[in-house]
């Protein structure tokens, strides 16, 4: 919302926008003007270069490598400069995402559905790593209610079309391997107070093995994500029990987000 009241009070061709955590590199503005001066009318938008500065002689940490994605991100407005043309014409930014993700995203694919191309400049901003706690990747997960929102409005393929991936099949699956064995050991535990009567004997067997089978559904798929987030990085004890412990959350937190998104976009 302030972006949009931003721009619409500005009078010039082109509109750029930094992020509050970011440090444009010295000379930045003589080289956004150089960026932008010569395109044509059909380029709507325009990159800057962001670099993360990590930390040498170790491995970073995934709150580190998460900073370090917007490297490779496309459209990110941390650095992105758009023709204010083309910013009317799609209407700005979109309200309706309450948070600082996807609404860039969001905003690049609708430019580009308009007809305007978006290239990549050669400025440089740096985005410096930050601490943001041990819980941070749990926080995190509420952008999966962003991405209903994505989904809504752009399609199943969203992702493909700003090159992203996501985990949250497996997060469902792990999640569903968790509440069978919760739902299957509570039934279990149940019936052996009923043992005593033969139609409760013939369902026990069945119910434990299903039981152990969810369980160790669940400690695979845990294991594997805990694993996937650990091997890159610094493996230090502090990290490998952040990495545990946000592990075993992360799946839950954001299918209760999705659906929670999902919801929340069909209202």
């Amino acid at each position: 919302a302030a972006r949009n009241a931003g721009w619409r009070a500005a009078d010039t061709p082109w509109v750029a926008f930094l992020d509050d955590d970011v440090v444009p590199s010295p000379g930045w503005a003589r080289a956004a003007w150089k960026d932008l001066v010569d395109l044509p009318e059909d380029v709507g938008g325009s990159q800057g270069r962001i670099t993360v500065p990590l930390p040498s002689g170790r491995r970073p940490t995934d709150g580190e490598r998460h900073t370090a994605g917007l490297v490779d991100a496309d459209w990110p407005t941390a650095d992105m400069a758009y023709r204010r043309s083309a910013l009317e014409r799609v209407g700005g930014f979109d309200e309706r995402f309450p948070r600082a993700y996807r609404e860039d995203a969001d905003l690049a694919l609708r430019v580009r559905r308009a007809g305007y191309r978006l290239v990549k400049g050669a400025r440089v901003t740096v985005h410096p790593v930050r601490d943001d706690g041990f819980w941070a990747s749990v926080r995190f997960q509420r952008g999966n209610a962003d991405d209903a929102l994505m989904r809504r409005l752009h399609g199943p393929a969203w992702r493909a079309a700003i090159g992203v991936r996501g985990r949250l099949r497996r997060h469902a699956l792990t999640t569903a391997f968790a509440a069978a064995a919760l739902a299957l050991g509570t039934a279990y535990s149940l019936t052996a107070h009923q043992a005593a009567f033969s139609r409760w004997r013939r369902v026990r067997g069945p119910v434990e093995a299903g039981a152990w089978l969810a369980g160790a559904g669940w400690v695979l798929m845990t294991g594997e994500f805990v694993w996937a987030r650990v091997r890159p990085g610094p493996r230090s004890p502090g990290e490998v029990a952040r990495m545990a412990v946000t592990g075993v959350l992360i799946p839950p937190v954001a299918c209760w987000h999705r659906l929670r998104g999902e919801w929340e976009v069909r209202r």
